[in-house]
């Protein structure tokens, strides 16, 4: 799934983590990171695979935009090799990858967060709503905005679009975990709708400090 000479610059990220947010920290002693330390999250817990650096900054990239729908089956079995036990822990009735909008999910071809849910849900046996939760909102790239921007860009941007599905916790799928705009946004309805605990994983995070 990956060559030799990237699995060697490949590095799982590992404890002391964020007991929130799954970001690596400098020291032992800490618990949160200064995101979580100073900001209330609607969802419950998370974790990553990797950290979004900018040799994953250009993997992500090449998935998403140049269609190497491949790299799915690499960024499933690393997060199952570093997350397994926090999911089996979280118990989650299912995997929610977290939508685009139908006019980029038409332009691309695909939505990877789903290519890695799926693969995810079906080595450990948990369903995957692949359309359940909807983005009704086309909203702006969430890189090319400030945190307050990130925000307002998410409002209003997801909905359910069926609610005949009764869940108590849901386990959020993404690519990219920066902020923690986005996932607050989808929780946020999900929290609404009844569902009592949301957790999310993403294959790359930002670093906690």
């Amino acid at each position: 799934l990956i060559c030799r000479n990237c699995a060697q610059k490949t590095e799982p990220l590992e404890e002391p983590l964020c007991k929130k947010c799954g970001k690596s920290l400098p020291k032992e002693e800490e618990e949160y990171c200064p995101d979580c330390s100073h900001r209330k999250h609607l969802y419950t817990r998370g974790r990553a695979a990797l950290e979004y650096d900018s040799r994953m900054r250009a993997s992500i990239s090449r998935f998403k935009y140049q269609n190497r729908r491949e790299y799915a089956d690499f960024y499933a079995q690393i997060l199952l090799d570093t997350c397994r036990e926090a999911v089996q822990g979280w118990q989650p009735d299912a995997l929610v990858p977290i939508p685009l909008h139908k006019s980029r999910r038409r332009k691309r071809g695909f939505n990877q967060a789903e290519l890695v849910a799926k693969r995810i849900g079906r080595e450990l046996d948990i369903p995957v709503l692949c359309d359940w939760l909807i983005r009704v909102k086309k909203t702006a790239p969430q890189k090319e905005l400030s945190d307050p921007e990130r925000k307002q860009n998410l409002k209003n941007a997801f909905q359910l679009k069926k609610n005949d599905v009764r869940l108590k916790k849901v386990l959020l799928v993404d690519d990219i975990y920066t902020t923690g705009s986005t996932i607050d946004a989808a929780a946020s309805v999900l929290l609404a709708h009844g569902v009592e605990k949301v957790y999310f994983l993403s294959i790359c995070i930002g670093r906690g400090y």
